[in-house]
């Protein structure tokens, strides 16, 4: 497919954080760009805003007339039903339909291409990458999977040459892509609804691996049963952060390359994860050629992505941060963060489960996980693609909590809990429409203060 001859590209699911880098992508060269989504957001707003057409009903009349089967391309995300209306007029009429990973796929076998893949730590990984070497002047395009505050968007530069993307394994999507360069962070279980079983994930990504032929290019954690390039903390590895202490808020540490010693690296992102994906990034640049100089200042100025430990409040007296995690393993590394940082003082959470399916395959994780926080507020679980299941609900993953100051809240009352509580440092977690709320809770806490 030669996307030189595309000159329309439609989106089913134009809202998605990943589907919108694409958008933006192909405006960006030139291409006529609309699409739908179910519901209307923060980011569709902000696609409209750019010239972006978007409608949120599935109705084909509102497919633009001059959208021919030879000049268009149409992408969709695997989340859309497959009695969609559009998705079917597209399908039927032979269309070039694909999926955003196919996309991906072929524009980045074109370029010189770094995929970052792991259950966790694709976005903040992916994007410090981005930025490091769009600051050290890279003719790089990274597309990643949220807002990078540096850009206040999910794409980062205009290059040709080379491209920086997510690994996504739902649905196996990261089996389309082409990489030179390689990371994964974790192979945690996650998307049973799509694998069934912890050793089909894995399998995927062992497969996923084996797409990087030079394993000197594959950088891995040490406890992944891997070949390739170690990295770790405090621990030998090809890759080490070491002497690493917290100076005004921010970690500074030393980096062992195969090469040297990067000495009084200064990076601003919370928690041991953090840093674990601040260095698998900086070992990627070191491998691509990236000058220490470049690496050190742009670690330094990474201002971090919405929705990953991104504080709203930050005072004496009231800390407010809001965090996208959806998975026990990412709510013990917020935990962890907020811990490090606020010793000794009461913390409030508030999660909203995302995915029946993920709320029953994890259930103990996140009983466990959340039962860490001081006082927890528990939201309903946002279905996302998913329909109601019988027996898993909220109320139930809050039984299996063993943290005694638990309660389930509605949305609508959302604020005035909050507000009655005491806990100097409050946290919203949740993959769903928590995310929506965030401005409002922000709002109220700064009248409050």
């Amino acid at each position: 497919m030669n996307l030189n001859q595309i000159q329309n590209v439609y989106f089913i699911g134009i809202g998605g954080i990943g589907m919108s880098a694409l958008a933006r992508y192909f405006k960006n060269i030139g291409k006529r760009v609309s699409g739908y989504d179910k519901t209307p957001s923060m980011l569709t707003s902000e696609l409209i805003e750019s010239g972006i057409d978007i409608h949120f009903e599935d109705n084909i009349s509102l497919i633009p007339n001059d959208y021919y089967v030879e000049n268009t391309l149409v992408i969709f995300t695997p989340a859309v039903p497959k009695t969609h209306s559009e998705w079917n007029y597209f399908v039927e009429r032979q269309y070039e339909v694909k999926k955003r990973a196919e996309v991906l796929g072929i524009i980045t076998k074109g370029t010189f291409s770094f995929a970052v893949a792991g259950t966790h730590g694709k976005t903040t990984t992916s994007s410090i990458l981005g930025h490091i070497l769009y600051e050290s002047g890279a003719d790089v395009t990274a597309f990643v999977g949220g807002i990078v505050e540096n850009y206040n968007s999910n794409l980062i530069g205009n290059g040709k040459t080379v491209t920086v993307v997510e690994a996504d394994e739902f649905d196996r999507s990261f089996l389309h892509l082409h990489p030179n360069i390689a990371c994964i962070t974790s192979m945690d279980a996650d998307h049973l609804d799509i694998y069934g079983t912890s050793e089909a994930i894995e399998a995927s990504f062992v497969e996923f691996a084996s797409k990087v032929e030079d394993k000197n290019n594959l950088f891995i954690t040490k406890e992944l049963p891997l070949e390739g390039v170690q990295c770790a903390i405090n621990e030998d590895a090809v890759y080490k952060a070491f002497n690493v202490r917290i100076e005004d808020g921010s970690y500074v540490f030393d980096v062992q390359t195969p090469s040297e010693i990067m000495k009084d690296l200064h990076f601003g992102l919370p928690g041991k994860h953090n840093l674990m994906n601040g260095l698998m990034a900086i070992a990627m640049a070191k491998t691509f050629g990236t000058p220490t100089e470049s690496i050190a200042k742009a670690i330094a100025s990474f201002n971090g992505i919405r929705r990953r430990f991104s504080y709203q409040i930050k005072s004496d007296n009231l800390v407010y941060i809001d965090d996208y995690a959806h998975h026990p393993t990412e709510i013990n590394a917020v935990h962890q963060a907020v811990r490090e940082l606020y010793p000794e003082r009461k913390v409030l959470a508030i999660f909203q489960p995302h995915l029946f399916s993920r709320t029953r395959d994890f259930a103990d994780g996140f009983a466990e996980s959340l039962s860490q926080f001081d006082e927890v507020l528990l939201m309903d679980i946002y279905p996302a693609r998913e329909l109601p299941m019988e027996g898993i609900t909220s109320e139930w993953l809050l039984g299996k909590m063993t943290n005694s100051n638990k309660k389930i809240v509605a949305k609508e009352s959302l604020l005035a809990e909050i507000k009655a509580s005491d806990a100097p440092i409050i946290v919203t977690i949740g993959a769903g429409d928590l995310g929506e709320m965030v401005p409002s809770i922000k709002k109220m806490l700064n009248e409050n203060i």
